[in-house]
């Protein structure tokens, strides 16, 4: 566990890399990336040839005794919700970070994104149950203390559920939000709350893996135990079946995730522990744009 000297260190040391790249990689880009997610009441003006009658102000027209139309313009204030996966799954990493270092870097960057543009950011840190919520709010504290909570926050439980964060995402968020979910996605049975989520906001995915998640070593006669159930059996990593197996149900829960995110009309994002996240959200914020 850190100290609380090492998480300040660290918090800044997040806050100086998250603000340099909002600053140099994703100025405009994020916030263009979810324009028009929703439109505000503005003013009325005189009624042109032309204007949507269905916005025309009946009210104020039999007052002047002409019609009157409603101008509405976008909502440039957006509420982000970060879900973050924080059972003993993400722990794992083999080659640079561990899924949790990587999923905290990658929300540390996207609160200082949303702060900097202005925005409410939230988190609900879960595993099989809600392991703590942080209401949306803007500013700066708010978003270091947002990182200093991911850095810190320990789940005294091991398994996954993010059916139960996505219920409870969409019971306590009223508005109309963006939501980034940081998980290795390895649970199933989340289709329904995803879709129902899918359908009021604006859901991202972001799959966090390791290499060796993906691709069993060959290191002989090994014992391993499941991080999530602790269940532990011998298995030859020699054998080709073994290994075959291996890769194809990580290909099995990848491919499940792929299509319920794809059934919800949700967009899902494949980060490897050892890849550059950056490019990938550049490209992601890029092609919103188109």
């Amino acid at each position: 566990m850190l100290t609380t000297a090492e998480i300040l260190r660290k918090v800044r040391a997040l806050e100086i890399k998250s603000k340099k790249l909002t600053t140099d990689l994703f100025t405009g880009e994020y916030h263009s990336a979810f324009k028009g997610r929703g439109m505000s009441f503005k003013e009325v003006r005189e009624y042109s040839a032309g204007d949507d009658i269905r916005f025309i102000d009946w009210n104020v027209s039999a007052r002047f005794g002409h019609p009157f139309s409603k101008v509405f313009e976008e909502e440039r204030e957006l509420t982000v919700m970060l879900l973050v996966d924080v059972s003993a799954s993400s722990l794992f990493g083999t080659i640079i970070a561990s899924k949790k270092d990587i999923a905290t870097e990658i929300a540390a960057v996207i609160a200082f994104s949303a702060v900097n543009n202005h925005d409410k950011i939230g988190v609900i840190f879960y595993s099989d149950k809600i392991e703590k919520y942080i209401p949306p709010k803007k500013g700066k504290q708010h978003a270091l203390f947002i990182v200093r909570e991911l850095l810190s926050v320990q789940s005294g439980q091991k398994k996954t559920q993010l059916n139960t964060a996505l219920r409870f995402f969409n019971n306590t968020t009223r508005q109309k939000s963006i939501a980034f979910i940081l998980s290795d996605f390895i649970d199933t049975g989340y289709q329904d709350a995803l879709r129902v989520a899918g359908n009021k906001h604006d859901i991202i995915g972001i799959k966090i893996y390791d290499k060796m998640d993906r691709t069993l070593p060959k290191l002989g006669l090994l014992r391993v135990e499941d991080a999530e159930t602790g269940e532990q059996k011998w298995v030859d990593s020699e054998s080709k079946l073994v290994r075959y197996e291996y890769e194809k149900d990580f290909f099995r829960i990848t491919d499940y995730s792929n299509e319920v995110f794809r059934k919800a009309g949700c967009d899902l994002l494949h980060v490897r522990t050892d890849e550059d996240y950056v490019k990938i959200l550049q490209r992601f914020f890029i092609s919103r744009n188109k």
